[in-house]
C-alpha cells in the first residue's frame, strides 16, 4: 500500500511541476526583424517607435502605410473599444478607404509573416484632401 501511494504522490508532484512551468512559459515573437523574445503577456521591454503615415479603414480592416518606407502593417488598436474607433474614423473621414494622415505609436511585429503594428496611442495629423 506505501509503494502504490507513493506512486500517486509522484504522480500528482510531477504533474503539478509540469503545470507549473507551462504557466510561467514567455510568449515568443519576432519584432522589427530581430530575434529577442518578450514577455507578451506585460509587453516588458519591447521597444515602442512614432511611425507617421496613412491609416486606411475599409470593411472592417485596418491597415497603416508608413510615409517613410511605404510598408503596409495591419493594425491592433488592444487599448481602444473597436466600434468606437471606427466611429471616429467614419466621423472624420466621412467615408471607408479614405487615407487620414496619423502618427501612430507602438511596435512591430509579425503573424504568419504579416507586419501588424500594435497601436498604444495614436494622433490625427491631416485629413487628406480637406486642406484643414
Amino acid at each position: 500500500m506505501k509503494i502504490l501511494d507513493l506512486k500517486y504522490k509522484t504522480l500528482i508532484f510531477l504533474i503539478s511541476i509540469l503545470g507549473m512551468s507551462s504557466c510561467s512559459s514567455t510568449k515568443k515573437v519576432v519584432i522589427e526583424n530581430e530575434n529577442r523574445s518578450f514577455d507578451l503577456t506585460t509587453n516588458r521591454g519591447i521597444p515602442r517607435t512614432a511611425f507617421t503615415g496613412w491609416w486606411v479603414y475599409g470593411e472592417g480592416h485596418h491597415i497603416f502605410k508608413d510615409e517613410e518606407t511605404l510598408e503596409e502593417y495591419d493594425l491592433i488598436f488592444p487599448e481602444e473599444n473597436m466600434e468606437e474607433l471606427v466611429k471616429l474614423y467614419l466621423a472624420v473621414c466621412e467615408m471607408e478607404y479614405f487615407p487620414m494622415e496619423c502618427e501612430m505609436t507602438g511596435y512591430i511585429f509579425y503573424i504568419d509573416k504579416v507586419p501588424v503594428l500594435q497601436v498604444s496611442n495614436f494622433e490625427i495629423l491631416y485629413i487628406q484632401g480637406c486642406g484643414e
